[in-house]
């Protein structure tokens, strides 16, 4: 892996935080926990194992889905790698552009509009979960839609196989560790919620906002200079290893 893999992978973490936190999905959290689980919130708080193995297993069919679409993004990549500085120079537009609506300069209505799955009754077990899993990955916009969609960009402007799927797996895992922490302590989670809920107008702005640095460091292609930059601070034990 490479520094500027590991730059990606970090940017691509916080975009999978940010993606828990939007308006939109954070509120839901506690219904999705109880749905996978088939337990009421009282019951979660009891049963810790069953919210753990449930939650992991939902983890699992989102990050599948993601890191599928990220194989996708990084073929189509490949497909136009001929022109590799203009893949990422069109990539940073549309990164910007991304930003620019999650800050809320502008409205598209195709991207306002409501694509969830909607599961009425999930399959019986823990393939089950999975499934609803995978369910949420494909079909929940308009939330997470946006930063996906800028992660799936960036990693298409890779044009690397495995890099592409390092950034998915690192999204996946930014959008999971909070669901797990959330399921195993949904009653703290509750209490949080109710605290700060008035302040997640903010993370739309914050999301939008490393859109636009994101993108305009890929329409400059300050990333690699970036890259250059942070080199020599990465420690030696590590950077044997990238």
């Amino acid at each position: 892996m490479e520094t500027s893999t590991s730059v990606g992978v970090t940017i691509s973490f916080a975009a999978g935080i940010l993606s828990f936190l939007s308006p939109c999905v954070l509120p839901l959290i506690p219904s999705y926990v109880t749905f996978v689980t088939g337990l009421s919130l009282e019951d979660v708080s009891r049963a810790r194992r069953i919210a753990l193995v449930h939650s992991l297993l939902f983890v699992l069919g989102f990050t599948l889905i993601f890191m599928a679409l990220g194989a996708t993004a990084t073929t189509v990549g490949r497909l136009m790698g001929y022109n590799r500085e203009w893949v990422g120079r069109i990539g940073g537009v549309i990164v910007i552009v991304l930003g620019l609506y999650l800050i809320g300069a502008f409205n598209f209505s195709w991207l306002a509009r409501e694509r969830r799955v909607h599961v009425t009754n999930k399959p019986l077990g823990y393939l089950g979960t999975v499934v609803v899993g995978m369910a949420f990955a494909a079909g929940w916009t308009p939330c997470i839609g946006p930063i996906l969609g800028a992660v799936l960009t960036f990693t298409a402007s890779s044009a690397d196989l495995n890099r592409g799927l390092i950034l998915l797996l690192a999204y996946s895992m930014g959008l999971a560790v909070p669901f797990v922490l959330a399921a195993l302590m949904i009653e703290r989670f509750m209490h949080l919620f109710q605290r700060f809920k008035g302040f997640m107008l903010w993370t739309s702005r914050i999301s939008g906002a490393l859109l636009i640095i994101v993108g305009v460091m890929m329409l400059t292609d300050t990333m690699r200079l970036l890259t250059q930059y942070l080199q020599p601070f990465t420690p030696e034990f590590l950077r044997s290893r990238l």
